[in-house]
């Protein structure tokens, strides 16, 4: 119900935002090899059960897409989407006890540089997840992020998030704002937590995927002829419920490992 809400409010704004002659703005997912593919399932509770921690992380690769969660126009991201497993309660509880609390998360938009750099640009609040468990939800952002071309959105988990599905094929990876030779090292924080935090995005972990995305509408295009600065973009209305807790950042690296670069529960 919310994602229709949504929809239907974005909709609404392209209506009022773009002129009758004027190109319309889209609305893109980012995060979606198309508008058909559903997020992937996620691990747990299975055990082992696998969960994001303490890091930023962004999907490199899926197939032969290395641009998945590139922004590829100008414009605002609106809401993203998450989607989590159900772990069990003895599962939560081993989480929470050695990743710094309750499942949380939020996105980070980096501008990347040479040597899988990225720094920070652009951060979500970060939401609380342990009310979501089981569900895929669409967070609507109370106040929208500007993105440019080419910026890449990317997963602030500063405690844990069981959004990782495992066990894909070799062509699938993501990689976090862990360093060189602590790919192994899931609970030491890593998260890029601030604006302008900068990372270097060294460690790569493949046949894993983020299940997450991004909503974003692009900057709707003026007539020719429109002076400058009469285009105007919309932002998202408040939508009550979802107002977050301070929101992080991470980074990745560069070293392929075999590993997911998550926690992981005790087998039974």
């Amino acid at each position: 119900m919310m994602k229709k809400t949504l929809n239907a409010v974005v909709a609404a704004l392209l209506l009022l935002v773009v002129a009758p002659s004027a190109a319309p703005a889209k609305i893109i997912e980012i995060g979606r090899a198309s508008e058909a593919e559903e997020l992937p399932a996620p691990s747990c509770p299975t055990s082992p059960c696998f969960a994001v921690s303490r890091t930023t992380g962004y999907q490199a690769k899926v197939g032969t897409n290395r641009g998945l969660m590139k922004v590829p126009e100008n414009g605002r991201i609106v809401a993203w989407t998450i989607r989590l497993s159900q772990p069990g309660p003895s599962q939560v509880k081993f989480f929470n006890e050695r990743l710094g609390g309750t499942s949380s998360a939020g996105i980070a938009v980096l501008r990347t540089g040479n040597r899988l750099f990225g720094r920070v640009v652009a951060q979500s609040p970060i939401v609380e997840l342990d009310r979501f468990f089981g569900q895929t939800v669409q967070i609507p952002l109370e106040t929208s992020i500007s993105v440019k071309k080419g910026s890449m959105i990317a997963l602030t988990v500063p405690t844990w998030a069981p959004a990782l599905a495992t066990g894909l094929g070799g062509d699938t990876s993501w990689r976090a704002s862990r360093p060189a030779g602590n790919c192994d090292d899931t609970s030491t924080q890593t998260a890029q937590t601030d604006i302008r935090d900068l990372a270097q995005y060294r460690c790569l972990y493949q046949r894993v995927r983020l299940s997450y995305s991004a909503t974003m509408i692009t900057d709707p295009v003026p007539n020719k002829g429109t002076p400058e600065g009469t285009a105007t973009t919309p932002t998202t209305p408040t939508t009550p419920g979802t107002t977050p807790t301070t929101p992080t950042t991470t980074t990745p690296a560069t070293t392929p490992t075999t590993t997911t670069g998550t926690t992981t529960t005790p087998r039974r």
